[in-house]
């Protein structure tokens, strides 16, 4: 049988950068009165026992976020990632880790058949071991797949992929909410970036169909069409602690939020992103941007940085750049003032300050290099410079420093992204990761 070759060049899961060196870890931010402060019904109780709460039918994954050091000219910073487990095959479920991303449209893991160095660094998927498999012809295409910061190349195959582990009910895994038949990419070759450096073993993507090669690719889709989930929604907590952070499927939970849902309506929902119009972009009253109407601007859960058009990263830095006089390591630039940053979608306003695009740690700016008592300090602002031309000139990326201040939910039957201030918890113990359903 021949095999057909397809490439995907996908603009997501860009893992950037986000410290210098000193980077503490971050401090927890408290949680309004009203959650319950014990008991396995409630958040901390549920922690304790490793699991997730799991409300209306909600199916909800912890996410556990990784530090990896990155050492440039001396100077350390930090690329982050967050990860959560599902489970693959039937009746000895495989487990995996995976970031969970919606810049990308298709499940990618590590393959058995891959020998190299990479892929033995994770879990692989092993086929013959799974009872759940759907044969295909197409399971001999070779499919290219490109991020931002790596390529993958890979066979297809089609499995039932759940997000709780059913290896000890005993019962068929499509009597459950959370399982369902998908097919996904096993990959024989993957870049040492940025699968060398990080703990996680694959991608799951949860972009719109259009990015998928099929719409049998597409989990949430196939999930929909399924009819497994009360709500054809998802929704995406990060938290400030390196615990508690979690992904929900179903619907959305009440309880992470501190103020109601601003609804924006996807723009062109056929190319696949979840992306919306930008009516302008300005810091603190000034600067407008984007009122010509052609800025787009992306949420993308697998993008550790905020996203700017690559025309206006210099001015941006410039107007959020802050001097210090305390130049010393134990300044935060998080907690230093600066002006605020303002997307506006118009229903809808998202604002974000220091304390969200700020670097950790201030660098030294010499004004006259051969006089080394003419450095000055300045914190500045974590960009991230976007040159997306198959998608636009003007592409904003809303990655973890506005979802990490913002709930936000993506409903597939609307093709809408709401946003909300998330409420988060004042602490929370370390999680197994493990999900669970009701």
């Amino acid at each position: 049988m021949s095999r057909s070759i397809l490439r995907i060049v996908i603009c997501a899961f860009a893992l950037a950068g986000h410290g210098t060196a000193g980077l503490a870890v971050p401090s927890p931010l408290p949680l309004p009165m009203g959650i319950a402060e014990a008991g396995h019904g409630s958040l901390r109780g549920l922690a304790k026992a490793g699991l997730a709460e799991a409300v209306d039918s909600l199916i909800t994954i912890p996410l556990d976020k990784e530090y990896v050091p990155v050492v440039k000219n001396n100077k350390t910073s930090y690329r982050t990632s967050y990860y959560g487990s599902i489970y693959v095959g039937h009746p000895s479920p495989q487990e995996f880790k995976v970031v969970f991303d919606t810049g990308s449209a298709h499940i990618l893991l590590p393959s058995r058949e891959c020998a190299s160095t990479t892929c033995q660094k994770h879990r692989r998927y092993d086929r013959a071991a799974s009872g759940s498999v759907v044969d295909s012809k197409d399971d001999s295409d070779t499919i290219e797949l490109s991020f931002a910061t790596g390529i993958v190349n890979g066979n297809t195959v089609r499995d039932t992929v759940c997000m709780v582990n059913h290896a000890t009910d005993g019962s068929k895994t499509d009597s459950h909410s959370d399982c369902g038949q998908v097919r996904f990419v096993t990959a024989t070759k993957m870049t040492s970036d940025p699968f060398d450096t990080f703990s996680f073993d694959g991608v799951f993507g949860l972009s719109l169909e259009g990015l998928a090669v099929g719409k049998e690719f597409s989990y949430f889709g196939e999930m929909m069409r399924a009819q497994k989930f009360r709500q054809h929604r998802f929704a995406y907590f990060l938290s400030y602690e390196d615990v508690g952070s979690e992904i929900s499927f179903g619907g959305h939970d009440e309880r992470r939020l501190k103020s109601e849902l601003g609804w924006v309506p996807v723009h062109n929902p056929e190319q696949g992103y979840w992306q919306v119009k930008l009516r302008s972009v300005t810091v603190a009253g000034g600067l407008p941007l984007c009122e010509d109407g052609d800025c787009i601007a992306i949420a993308d859960t697998g993008t550790a940085s905020l996203g700017v058009p690559k025309d206006f990263a210099n001015q941006l830095h410039l107007r959020l750049a802050r001097s210090v006089t305390d130049s010393s390591a134990d300044i935060d630039c998080r907690e230093h003032p600066g002006p605020d940053l303002i997307f506006d979608f118009g229903s809808v306003k998202l604002t974000i300050g220091p304390a969200e695009y700020s670097r950790p740690a201030p660098v030294r700016i010499f004004t006259n290099k051969s006089d080394p008592t003419s450095a000055k300090a300045f914190c500045r602002a974590t960009l991230m410079p976007v040159d997306y031309a198959h998608i636009g000139s003007k592409i904003w990326i809303l990655g973890e420093p506005v979802l990490r201040k913002y709930y936000s939910v993506y409903d597939w039957d609307s093709k809408s992204i709401g946003f909300g201030l998330a409420a988060h918890p004042p602490r929370e113990q370390p999680s197994t990761s493990a999900a669970v359903q009701v």
